[in-house]
């Protein structure tokens, strides 16, 4: 077999990926509030260059380019959940700070997964199956496949650019369409987003459906109920939208809150087996131990002692200790559930509160002390999805014979290539979007700001946020899985209608690769058009006034639907 693994056009074309792919998970992320992997996408446009225009490519080196790009995509997952609340707050944080958090946290996500490696991925071979990486390493192997495979991710970005661009750039239609339910006090609407319905189409009917319903207990029962027994008049979608934001949105908050922290007590069990079976050094295929120990103090000096983070000693401390607990769990628990329930919001949310306390007691305050919390939370937050990611990576490389040092560098490359533009991502979609509004809701950033701010000014509606957490608790009675209940029930419903739409077809065409692949090429063309759009406007373009023509919304969504269940159900 050819060995030719970290080659330079491995290395290249990985961290074009990972730059795209980060760009394009950054922007579905603010807007929907969940990502998705790009490790199989990534494969078979390796495959679909490397093999299929050059015809000399391998299976080593395709493995390369899909662990540096899927390094890029889950940095950027971390960012988005936690630094986008700096802006919220007010605080602005400069592109040399983002740079540095994303690029600090996630080389601690990298190295502090290096001495647990043999033990969950190959030890633990059996029981942890690892889905996400599984499924790459099964893709890889068939790549006399990847210039069809890779065909459905370029038709399928192709038809998200084209869908996205119709409503958003040219207004031809309206990109939400809702209606008013005038006996219900609602509002019923759907956001006609390829990105969402290709993110329902990935995720399947169960996840999407539980989404739906915590949006649809929102929106038509608490909504509804909060206006009639607070005798608000709701005569149009304006009033509805204000019950959410000033009241649903707490409650949404209060669920995710208890969700996260349910998954995460769930995971306790897997911190104990790791910890008792971490041999440090075990493998002499890591890297070696003295340069993660070495690459650990730094990161922990520099959170100390760098004064563009104001950490102090014990802030710094704490960064550190988090992040290797949740570097553990985050490792562990994507082998079983994957990547898409990894709770790291969950870990995000405990590790701000506990933190914040402590903060609070030793005399912060102001927004000083926010900033320092919620920038311990982003390394902390950055480190553990980059952990998921990384054990993925590492498990397609174990099906495939890879060397592990080799991926953990290409993970560092992917890391610190997408650290530098994921700032530059941000502030051009803030300006051009504006993050916290409707188009960009940016959910876990905004609930992490909630949080801290409520810790930290005592201005928090509890009773609101109590009533989301025995929600969530009385969901997770019923032996219902809540964090994506909750997460259903703080997005606005025209999100959730979406997912939902995604998710039946999957159940009618099976939930095929093929449909996976396309799907994913949905996600991406409308994630990099709608940059391409922020960039314009950022640049000075006008876009077209109005809103088209709304039918014309709803042709454009059935023909999404169509084209994904005919790519999903086409098995040529």
């Amino acid at each position: 077999m050819d060995s030719r693994e970290f080659t330079l056009r491995a290395l290249v074309l990985g961290v074009l990926l990972a730059v795209v792919f980060g760009a394009a998970n950054a922007y579905l992320g603010l807007k929907a509030g969940m990502t998705v992997s790009a490790s199989i996408p990534a494969a078979v446009v390796s495959m679909a260059i490397l093999r299929g225009l050059l015809r000399s490519g391998t299976i080593l080196e395709n493995n390369i380019v899909q662990t540096i790009a899927s390094a890029g995509e889950s940095l950027a997952a971390g960012v988005i959940f936690t630094v986008p609340a700096l802006i919220l707050l007010g605080l602005n944080p400069s592109l040399f700070l983002i740079f540095l958090v994303a690029a600090t946290g996630g080389l601690l996500g990298v190295l502090l997964m290096v001495p647990i490696r043999k033990h969950l991925i190959e030890d633990e071979h059996e029981t942890l199956p690892y889905p996400e990486g599984t499924a790459c390493a099964e893709v890889l192997e068939a790549g006399e496949e990847g210039g069809r495979k890779a065909g459905e991710v370029f038709l399928g970005t192709g038809l998200g650019a084209l869908l996205k661009l119709l409503p958003a750039g040219f207004r031809l239609y309206p990109g939400a369409p809702s209606v008013f339910l005038r006996p219900l006090k609602t509002v019923l609407g759907v956001d006609l987003s390829p990105a969402l319905v290709g993110v329902g189409y990935i995720l399947g009917l169960r996840i999407s459906a539980l989404v739906l319903a915590g949006g649809v207990l929102g929106w038509f029962v608490f909504i509804p109920l909060i206006a009639h027994l607070q005798a608000i008049p709701l005569h149009g979608a304006d009033q509805v939208f204000e019950i959410w934001h000033t009241r649903i949105r707490y409650i949404g908050a209060g669920a995710v809150l208890a969700g996260g922290i349910v998954s995460l007590l769930r995971s306790f069990p897997a911190i104990l087996a790791t910890l008792r079976n971490l041999r440090l050094g075990q493998s002499r295929r890591d890297l070696p131990l003295a340069w993660v120990l070495l690459g650990v103090t730094l990161g922990f000096l520099l959170l100390w002692l760098g004064p563009w983070f104001g950490l102090g000693f014990y802030g710094a401390l704490f960064s550190v200790l988090f992040a290797f607990l949740f570097v553990l769990v985050s490792a562990r628990i994507v082998g079983i559930v994957g990547s898409s329930s990894n709770p790291v919001s969950g870990m995000t949310i405990a590790t701000l509160l506990v933190t914040a306390l402590i903060f609070v007691k030793l005399g912060a305050s102001g927004a000083a002390g926010m900033l320092k919390v919620l920038t311990l939370g982003a390394v902390v937050c950055i480190a553990a999805a980059i952990a998921g990611d990384t054990a993925q990576d590492l498990k397609t490389g174990f099906l495939v014979g890879a060397t592990p040092w080799k991926q953990q560098i290409g993970e560092l490359v992917g890391v610190l290539t997408s650290a530098v533009f994921i700032g530059w991502t941000l502030y051009l979609l803030h300006h051009a979007y504006t993050i916290g509004s409707r188009e960009l809701s940016a959910p876990q950033a905004t609930l992490m700001s909630l949080v801290v701010k409520g810790v930290f000014e005592g201005n928090l509606p509890w009773f609101l946020v109590g009533t989301g957490v025995f929600t969530a608790l009385t969901v997770e009675l019923l032996g219902i899985p809540s964090l994506p209940f909750a997460v259903g029930l703080y997005l606005p419903l025209e999100l959730s209608t979406s997912l939902a739409v995604g998710g039946l077809v999957a159940y009618a065409t099976r939930h095929t690769q093929q449909g996976v692949l396309f799907a994913s090429g949905l996600v991406a063309g409308d994630a990099l058009t709608g940059i391409l759009i922020a960039l314009a406007l950022t640049l000075g373009l006008r876009l077209p006034a109005g809103v088209g023509f709304p039918p014309l919304a709803w042709v454009a969504l059935v023909t999404l639907a169509a084209l994904l269940y005919w790519r999903g159900r086409n098995r040529a």
